[in-house]
């Protein structure tokens, strides 16, 4: 009897999904559970915990698995210890598991977990896939260990490169009769948020995003603050693997080949291989992705300034926009990209903050947390990442001019700014308010 375990982590579907169609081709039996993600520098270091949007968003992503795998007459399981390697351990005993597939991971705890099970357990067959990514290793023109220091140089000699077709919804075998190590999956009735979620709504977005003409207008609307149709929103589904990067590919260029391509729907393509740019960038450099020096061995002159951090987080610092921004993320767990980039520049460069630490808040924060491109951002703004420029620091009173000139976003997030930063000086003296 061939006993398959899949661990699920960011690739949360049936369809597309070579390793879990792999799997299921060579067992008799299959277990599926959901390994949540651990960043350990966030858990540890940081302190950080998800928050309650992003534990909405994971319960309905889960929910919408679950469901599929009952279609099939198969389960979600989860741990029932959060030790994720000793929970496994027991399970690879007690079920007899012969073979273990998982879609490849680029973070660093998520790999390493991965090859101990198979230090520990060398007799176990393992399948791995690259599911969450446009290219495999093997098409790629360059080695991993020789991915370019900066995108520009990795799109060029990818671009032309025309990804694998999207592969069928996989089909299952059943699962063992008595898995009493595992709890099932229970959706959270309390827990929703109204972001698409899941394979099925996944699929809908898709279909519905390219049924309008926003496509074709992307590039102008794509660093708005907000809108109807200006992002594709892709993200969330893209993090939790509701959708492989190759079915939005497949999508675009039908897209084109039905309303014509111009230089919006290439800039769609051109934003998939920025986040496959920094997927395998995590790849390459592993843990030195949470180093404050970056992989540059760079060190930033900033620091650690809990009151300033603080009020970065709460949205009370002197600028009404970037406090606009954090209400915005703290309460529904999105923000647009350039967002993003006008709040982690101000965190460095005008609060002289760690980064790290505004990239744990992100994580956090995010519903559509992905370690590869949040990380790698956050070191691309500080300067210890793949900008060839250094870093990027962003001018907040020209981008509040740029992209919220007449102060709606700021109205409608109630960015009030807060005129004094700090409330002591470098040598802990009071400060008196202005």
């Amino acid at each position: 009897m061939k006993v398959g375990l899949y661990l699920f982590e960011n690739d949360c579907r049936l369809s597309d999904n070579p390793a879990l169609t792999t799997l299921a081709s060579q067992v008799d039996t299959l277990i599926c559970i959901y390994l949540p993600t651990v960043n350990l520098w966030t858990a540890r270091k940081a302190q950080c915990s998800p928050s309650f949007a992003v534990e909405c968003y994971r319960n309905q992503t889960l929910n919408a698995l679950h469901q599929s795998l009952v279609s099939q007459q198969q389960k979600l399981y989860l741990l029932r210890d959060t030790a994720q390697l000793k929970a496994l351990t027991e399970i690879i005993h007690t079920q007899q598991v012969t073979h273990i597939g998982r879609t490849v991971h680029p973070g660093f705890d998520e790999q390493r977990l991965w090859l101990k099970l198979q230090d520990n357990f060398p007799h176990i067959q393992y399948i791995s896939a690259y599911s969450n990514t446009l290219f495999e290793p093997n098409s790629l023109p360059i080695s991993v260990s020789e991915l370019p220091q900066s995108f520009t140089p990795f799109r060029k000699a990818v671009e032309e490169i025309e990804p694998n077709s999207p592969i069928a919804t996989a089909k299952l075998p059943p699962r063992p009769n008595r898995i009493s190590e595992l709890a099932e999956f229970k959706a959270n009735s309390s827990y929703s948020i109204k972001v698409a979620a899941g394979e099925a709504q996944a699929q809908q977005q898709l279909q519905q995003y390219f049924q309008t003409d926003a496509a074709l207008t992307y590039k102008e609307t794509r660093n708005a603050l907000f809108g109807e149709y200006f992002s594709t929103r892709f993200s969330p589904i893209l993090a939790y693997g509701a959708i492989s990067p190759r079915q939005i590919k497949q999508a675009l260029t039908q897209f084109e080949q039905q309303r014509g391509a111009n230089e919006s729907t290439y800039w769609i393509w051109f934003e998939l291989l920025w986040r496959e740019y920094f997927y395998w960038y995590a790849l390459k450099h592993q843990h030195t992705l949470f180093c404050f020096s970056g992989v540059k061995a760079k060190t930033p002159k900033t620091s650690f300034y809990p009151e300033r951090f603080l009020k970065w987080c709460q949205g009370r610092t002197p600028s009404a926009l970037v406090n606009a921004i954090m209400h915005e993320l703290t309460k529904t767990g999105w923000i647009s990209n350039r967002a993003r980039q006008i709040a982690a520049s101000y965190c460095v460069n005008e609060l002289q903050l760690d980064w790290r630490y505004g990239a744990a808040f992100f994580e956090q924060h995010l519903i559509d947390y992905d370690v590869a491109a949040n990380w790698g951002n956050w070191q691309y703004i500080a300067g210890v990442g793949p900008d060839p420029r250094g870093g990027r620091h962003f001018n907040i009173t020209k981008q509040q001019a740029l992209f919220d000139p007449d102060g709606e976003y700021i109205k409608l997030w109630r960015g009030e700014a807060t005129p004094q930063l700090d409330s002591q000086d470098h040598v802990g003296w009071p400060l008196e308010d202005n």
